[in-house]
């Protein structure tokens, strides 16, 4: 048994803007998106091997509190391979939807929102960014506007076979910007069923949105790599921005978990 929440949330504990990241070789990256495919395909074995040739593993975890078990992909020796994220994978099902942190520690409390969606959905995936996003050197931490890292080539092998995601950032509130969360489909900029319920959601519990396509808004997340990813295609991608006060603790965070669980359990269930 594990505690899959403090195995995540230790992981990040120590991620600063001063860390050390160096992006994988074209070849570290291919052989990890390849692993990671064939994981996804059923081919544990072959999966294995591929990530092993890159220092990662697959590790078999069952949580102690909710006794659901997942595939942890992680670097198992110390060294580069360490800052290049993680990926957990629900192993009781067909994963059918993925919550994507880039930024976690930088934009606080993401992670921790993240885990949440993993506890409270069935079906579901985590893709882990491995480092602070202003770690390293020239912005190369920064997963979310970069597709030299592993985060974006394991979000693009999910993509691949029609895996819907949904993509978590935070911000601080200031006058230009009044809301508690900013929904968007990023690079696509159109209006998804579920996207608009996502916003009703937040709405009906009292907190402000600003709808990326009915308004102008700020943060709409249209240079986001993996936006651009899913709009080429045509994959499903949902791009978050949340205020301090809908991603820490309180009514405004459980509003928004309630919320996204609900966009996430609606793709579970199609």
């Amino acid at each position: 048994m594990a505690n899959v929440r403090h195995r995540i949330l230790a992981y990040t504990a120590d991620f600063r803007p001063d860390g050390d990241y160096t992006p994988p070789s074209d070849k570290e990256r291919a052989r990890l998106a390849e692993g990671v495919g064939h994981l996804l395909e059923g081919d544990a074995t072959k999966a294995e091997r591929l990530l092993a040739s890159v220092g990662f593993g697959v590790t078999r975890l069952t949580d102690a509190a909710s006794g659901r078990r997942y595939d942890e992909i992680a670097a198992t020796r110390s060294g580069e391979g360490e800052h290049w994220g993680r990926l957990y994978l629900n192993a009781d099902s067909a994963v059918r939807w993925n919550a994507q942190i880039p930024h976690p520690v930088a934009d606080r409390d993401t992670e921790l929102l993240g885990v949440r969606l993993l506890e409270d959905a069935p079906g579901g995936s985590l893709v882990l960014a491995g480092a602070h996003r202003r770690a390293g050197r020239d912005n190369s931490a920064d997963v979310a506007h970069r597709e030299d890292s592993v985060f974006h080539a394991i979000v693009v092998e999910l993509q691949k076979r029609g895996v819907p995601g949904v993509q978590l950032h935070g911000f601080a509130k200031g006058p230009d910007r009044p809301y508690e969360a900013v929904v968007s489909t990023g690079a696509a900029r159109r209006a998804l069923a579920e996207t608009t319920a996502l916003a009703d959601s937040l709405e009906a519990d009292g907190l402000r949105v600003c709808r990326s396509w009915s308004a102008r808004c700020p943060l709409e997340g249209v240079t986001n790599v993996q936006g651009k990813s899913a709009e080429r295609r045509h994959a499903k991608f949902v791009h978050v921005e949340l205020a301090p006060s809908a991603r820490g603790d309180g009514a405004d965070a459980d509003a928004t978990e309630k919320a996204l669980t609900g966009l996430v359990t609606s793709w579970a269930d199609d």
